[in-house]
């Protein structure tokens, strides 16, 4: 993905250490299915001596009662593989399913500790394809590539062992197969691992596409990007169908090579076994037994080197998901409940010196500001003046380059995350609602909070009216399958959730901008309904923000280039004085910038 710095991928070592700290505490389940496929193989090592055993009967004209025996052992033979193999490969799968549950949970923890600097450096398309695409892929090979490559690897083993007890020169004669596997083998897994791994990346990339127009749908149809953004999602589907195309081209040589390798190998037990039993070394059915085994053998074999491909495809997916759950774990300063260092009350911020880049790209150029406890703050600008990468920083989201904030005289970065969390809150100008009750919803910032309380913060904040008249009020379900928000309703809940999170600092990013004038004008006055109390900066869409504010910050290129009241900025005939003019001459309903 061209400017994305993408998750870690581990690697192989790092991968199977993985796999064996999830299989640790699970060993009983591990051994009980493997106990249970390796004495399947063993079952299966019967068939061929019985069935040789029926030919020497039969080419020596034996009675019915000399073919019974070894005909009833024959069928028992193929009912108990046949039963164990299924028990076995079910609790395989089991256990396997059980390890990529943990391992899930663990990406998706670890996705959501993740500094939000570096989540957006890498994308949501990375993420989303290691937490689904990626996850498909190993459950897909769980439940049908690691059964077959357990029954497959026992198998072999213990037929090769059969074939070595019945006569070593037939052994040696199925050797002749191992050259070409061992080549062929060698070959595609050195071609087609790099193939593997470029096609999870390039998925991921797709995926970023896709969420990319999808969330942005609105702006695609605003400005008339609908070409530009079908190019870049055609372009990195072809990308994706140019690498899978390579992988078939290389799976397609490697089967000529089985193919090959199983037809030299079965022709030489056969040439050994004719030899042999001419020579009155052998019997007939020996022989015939011989030429079973070498195609017991090498039908596992072949099902082994064919499944090579979907295992590697499942083993760099699994050290996709591995690389992200391997990721040291964010350190928790304990319960949010927890009121030891929690401010009662406002407090005051002070910006010192603060400078931030973006890959070299200057964003803020030493911005210094104090917010004094209380004070209503609101920051404009033109898009591109640095508003919202001030607001990430003061809120904590992002790290600066350079210079310090303060929050009550103590240093941002000495608050630890959830020091951080009871004391500063950020309203970004999309907030999510997530899937289930309207009431779970609020709880997310108070778990635990009485209904009572839950209505209290929509009444102040005026959203209690709406609330009521939903099917089922708090019990509403809302986000994904459930009742469809409005943009200026999903704005409501947010500032409600300020309420019942009692912050003293609260920064808003363009809050009402995705709302239509009624509904601006809803969120604007609720927004003061919440920021009451607290010290706040409100980076302002609309200028009436501005104008009822405490005081105003307007920002040009990272810097503050004009800092007082409304009232005065109007007088003084700057920058602010011309953006205010112009808004009011074009009805008050056009953005600040």
């Amino acid at each position: 993905m061209s400017g994305r710095l993408l998750l870690p991928t581990a690697s192989p070592r790092e991968t199977r250490r993985a796999i064996g700290r999830l299989v640790r505490p699970r060993r009983g389940l591990a051994v009980a299915a493997l106990g249970l496929l390796v004495a399947a193989a063993a079952a299966g090592l019967l068939v061929p001596p019985l069935l040789g055993r029926l030919v020497d009967v039969t080419i020596d004209r034996g009675t019915v009662s000399e073919l019974t025996a070894p005909a009833v052992l024959l069928g028992a033979a193929a009912v108990t593989q046949g039963l164990l193999t299924a028990v076995g490969g079910l609790l395989l799968a089991r256990l396997g399913e059980a390890l990529l549950a943990e391992l899930r949970e663990r990406v998706v923890a670890r996705s959501l500790e993740l500094p939000l600097e570096e989540l957006d450096g890498a994308g949501a398309g990375d993420v989303l394809s290691r937490v689904s695409g990626d996850v498909a892929v190993v459950s897909q090979a769980i439940r049908t590539v690691l059964p077959a490559v357990a029954t497959a690897g026992f198998t072999v083993a213990l037929t090769v062992g059969g074939l070595v007890l019945l006569d070593w020169r037939l052994a040696v004669a199925a050797l002749a197969a191992v050259p070409i596997q061992v080549v062929g083998l060698r070959w595609y897994l050195r071609t087609v691992v790099p193939i593997y791994r470029r096609e999870r990346v390039v998925q991921g990339e797709r995926t970023q596409q896709l969420v990319d127009s999808v969330s942005g749908a609105r702006t695609v149809r605003a400005l008339g990007l609908h070409e530009d953004r079908e190019a870049r999602v055609r372009a990195s589907s072809e990308r994706g169908r140019d690498v899978a195309l390579e992988g078939v081209l290389r799976l397609r040589g490697f089967l000529h090579a089985v193919n090959g390798a199983e037809l030299v190998g079965l022709a030489s037990v056969l040439v050994v076994g004719f030899l042999l039993v001419r020579a009155d070394a052998l019997t007939v059915g020996a022989a015939t037994a011989g030429a079973l085994y070498f195609h017991r053998a090498f039908d596992p074999v072949g099902e082994l080197l064919m499944v090579f491909d979907d295992l590697q495809e499942a083993m760099t997916a699994l050290a996709r998901m591995v690389g992200v759950a391997s990721l040291p774990e964010t350190a928790r300063d304990g319960a949010e409940t927890e009121d030891a260092h929690r401010h009662h009350g406002p407090v005051d911020v002070d910006v010192l010196a603060l400078r931030h880049d973006y890959g070299g790209s200057p964003v803020l150029h030493g911005v210094d500001v104090r917010i004094a406890a209380g004070e209503h703050v609101a920051l404009i600008g033109t898009t591109g003046a640095g508003k919202t990468t001030f607001a990430k920083i003061v809120a904590g989201v992002l790290e600066p380059s350079a210079g310090d904030v303060r929050i009550g005289g103590t240093a941002l970065g000495d608050l630890g995350p959830g020091e951080l969390r009871r004391t500063v809150a950020l309203v970004a100008q999309e907030p999510h609602v997530f899937a289930g009750t309207l009431a779970d919803d609020l709880r997310l910032v108070a778990p635990g909070a009485p209904d009572d309380e839950l209505w209290d913060a929509l009444r102040h904040v005026g959203a209690d009216g709406w609330v009521r008249e939903l099917p089922d009020g708090l019990g509403t379900r809302v986000g994904e399958g459930g009742l469809r928000l409005s943009a200026t309703r999903v704005q409501h809940l947010a500032l409600a959730r300020i309420v019942l999170r009692d912050v003293p600092v609260v920064l808003l990013d363009e809050a009402t901008a995705e709302a239509g004038s009624a509904g601006a004008r809803i969120l604007e006055d609720a927004a003061l309904r919440a920021l009451r109390g607290r010290t706040s900066v409100v980076v302002a869409h609309r200028l009436t923000q501005a104008a009822t504010a405490d005081r105003v910050l307007v920002m040009d290129r990272g810097e503050i280039v004009e800092d007082g009241h409304h009232d005065e900025l109007v007088a003084a005939g700057g920058r602010y004085a011309d953006l205010w003019l112009a808004w009011t001459g074009a009805g008050r309903d056009a953005p600040a910038g």
